[in-house]
């Protein structure tokens, strides 16, 4: 039996936007969830009308969390998640995959969307043996994200950051790397990032779609090179096979085929040496 092991930290007062799309619910809807409002799933269409491979990307992406999860906890020995950036909760979420394998895990969300927090108690469910929480921080402020955490979570151990498809948001690259570089920084040797975002220079469909998204009010999202998704792990030792398509990490009997062409969506596994 699960329980809830901690509460969310009060929230500033945001409202839900319903009449702005808004890509957490989209990307629930992708996926085949509930929380979302008529505006995004609107707009979902609209996106899938110029680029029907974004649902596989979707999923594509939640399947390669879960292989990269399953290493961490059987193969790495990792009992500690932070997840950055985690969006609405939907089928096997950090601390599902996490718990299910051991119990004993401890795993941190952070995420600064109004309809996310209300949402987080569903991501606070627990094992008795474990711990989870939730964080409403903006994904740039890493000293209250770490501050946060370490609340939960004891960071002089080996920790896995997960940061799934939220660095495009920071438009600017070098900002971007920077928080990546600073939340890893104050993580301990054999800690791991988990790390995957949209890709450009793969598909002209999907940049299309996306230049599309991004014109019309909601929140842009940026896309990256593969160069660019790859320098988030520098510094780092990169697992095998490196920074690919998502579908191509790891894949084993569970994950569902890319499709017949390639999937614009890049991401890797590395350890902190």
């Amino acid at each position: 039996m699960t329980h809830p092991a901690t509460t969310p930290e009060p929230a500033q007062h945001r409202q839900i936007d319903s009449s702005v799309p808004h890509s957490a619910r989209i990307w629930n809807y992708w996926l085949g969830g509930k929380d979302h409002y008529p505006v995004d799933s609107q707009a979902g269409d609209a996106y899938t009308a110029v680029f029907p491979g974004i649902v596989t990307i979707a999923r594509s992406s939640r399947a390669f969390l879960r292989r990269a999860l399953t290493h961490l906890v059987t193969e790495a020995g990792i009992r500690q998640f932070l997840d950055v950036g985690t969006g609405l909760p939907t089928a096997d979420n950090t601390h599902e995959i996490a718990q299910r394998l051991a119990p004993e895990s401890r795993i941190v969300y952070v995420d600064n969307d109004p309809m996310v927090l209300s949402h987080a108690r569903a991501l606070l469910y627990s094992t008795p043996q474990g711990a989870t929480a939730y964080v409403d921080a903006d994904v740039r402020d890493t000293d209250r994200i770490l501050a946060a955490a370490a609340k939960t979570l004891d960071l002089t151990r080996p920790t896995a950051l997960v940061l799934s498809n939220i660095l495009g948001h920071v438009a600017d690259h070098d900002q971007a790397r920077s928080i990546a570089t600073r939340l890893m920084d104050a993580l301990p040797s054999g800690s791991h990032l988990v790390l995957d975002d949209g890709s450009r220079g793969i598909d002209p469909d999907f940049e299309r779609a996306q230049d599309a998204y991004n014109d019309s009010g909601a929140v842009p999202y940026v896309l990256r090179t593969v160069e660019e998704i790859t320098a988030f792990f520098d510094g780092l030792d990169l697992l095998e096979p490196g920074v690919v398509p998502v579908p191509e990490w790891r894949p084993d009997a569970d994950t569902d085929p890319a499709g017949a062409g390639p999937v614009a969506e890049h991401g890797g596994v590395a350890r902190k040496p």
